[in-house]
């Protein structure tokens, strides 16, 4: 058995910036951060823009830190490496090569796995479910001889891989949606026709209202069918159908809550010791209220950051995080801030999007609750952060509420 003070369960940006918290307030204590990818710590949100677009880039182009950083920060990494089990009452954690670790205080950060519909032929040769580096790695590999692409799903990961791969030669790019529009919870029915035709003025084709029903192949794919009955053939397949948390190391256990792992306003969970961030951790949400699960880089960079300085006993600080999110496609630069989780009553357009320059802004009732920017200056997002944050109820909606 090896004894660590501190043991972060995953190697993503999340445990990364855990580890970054605590060296900012202890320089001392020993640190081990397990992660089961071979890869060291990357940019996710990287991984298309540096690996499918037609300047594809190296891995290393996309790491968090170099080799030195780590041994810099006297961080021990180990790559590849799962941990399997955690005993919390005698902080004793197995890795699957059967080595016990010893722990004063450890923080999961084990991330999500895409999300895999049930239906046949999901393990054909062929058919992506883009999480890792290997998996992108993988599909430019895939891409370069594959033409034909259908990408399931109508998300992030779903339009930035059409607009990337729809820009190879000789590529033809089809998004199956079971929705009726794209984007239509951030930009609302008007401005998602718009992005539909504008994705398809740059030659992607839009199957909207249609279900997966299945793939179809030998061992490769051949063909992919919908539920309403459609069959049509593509020799390259991508399911962006969304994330779950992984939370197989606590199953079982009051830590694996189907909507993530509790954790306090401090993020730590109610085992003393024991904390949890990035896409499994279920905080406390200090501005709109509620309880939120948010599977975004920067939200897992905050909460590492509050989580390793709160670990380190030095500092106590509480989590407040507004959600943001960035995303880019074709020409198009979107930036997201606030509560998109529930539909909106009235959607108000700000901008002109013949010069693809605008910004939508999300109510539900009077009460502002999210803005999307097209390609807008960071003035005007910084202003609409400072707004959400003051104030995100508003005093109509206090007063409509209270009748």
């Amino acid at each position: 058995m090896i004894r660590r003070d501190y043991l972060i369960v995953g190697a993503g940006i999340g445990g990364v910036s855990v580890c970054e918290g605590i060296r900012e307030h202890d320089k001392k204590g020993t640190i081990l951060l397990a992660g089961h990818e071979t890869a060291p710590p990357y940019h996710r949100p990287q991984l298309f823009k540096s690996l499918l677009g037609k300047r594809a880039g190296s891995a290393e182009q996309v790491l968090v830190h170099d080799d030195a950083w780590f041994a810099r920060n006297h961080i021990e990494l180990r790559t590849d490496t799962l941990v399997t089990q955690i005993n919390l009452e005698r902080h004793i954690a197995v890795l699957a090569n059967g080595q016990a670790i010893e722990f004063r205080k450890a923080c999961m950060a084990m991330g999500s796995r895409a999300r895999r519909p049930q239906v046949a032929g999901g393990n054909l040769g062929n058919v992506f479910y883009l999480r890792t580096l290997r998996d992108v790695q993988a599909l430019r590999e895939v891409a370069d001889l594959e033409h034909e692409v259908a990408i399931i799903g109508g998300g992030c990961i779903a339009l930035e891989a059409a607009a990337l791969l729809s820009q190879l030669p000789k590529t033809k790019v089809s998004i199956i949606h079971r929705g009726a529009q794209l984007w239509a919870r951030y930009l609302g029915p008007e401005l998602g026709a718009w992005l539909a035709e504008y994705y398809t003025a740059h030659g992607v084709k839009l199957m909207f209202n249609q279900s997966l029903s299945g793939f179809e192949g030998r061992t490769v794919l051949k063909n992919i069918a919908t539920k309403s009955g459609d069959r049509f053939s593509a020799g390259l397949a991508i399911v962006a159908l969304g994330a779950e948390p992984n939370l197989g190391l606590v199953a079982g256990t009051p830590l694996a809550y189907p909507h993530g792992t509790p954790v306090n306003e401090y993020l730590e969970t109610d085992e003393k010791g024991l904390f949890a961030v990035g896409d499994i951790a279920s905080y406390p949400d200090r501005i709109f209220g509620g309880v939120r699960r948010v599977e975004h880089w920067p939200a897992a960079v905050a909460q590492g950051q509050v989580a390793g300085a709160n670990m380190s006993g030095k500092k106590r600080i509480k989590f407040d995080y507004l959600p943001h999110f960035s995303s880019t496609v074709f020409d198009l630069h979107f930036d997201c801030v606030g509560d998109f989780s529930k539909p909106a009553t009235r959607f108000e357009i700000e901008g002109d999007r013949a010069k693809k320059k605008f910004l939508v802004r999300h109510y539900i009732l009077s009460q502002l609750m999210g803005v999307t920017f097209c390609n807008q200056p960071p003035e005007k997002i910084e202003a609409a952060r400072t707004q959400l944050r003051e104030w995100p109820r508003g005093k109509k909606a206090v007063a409509e509420e209270q009748g």
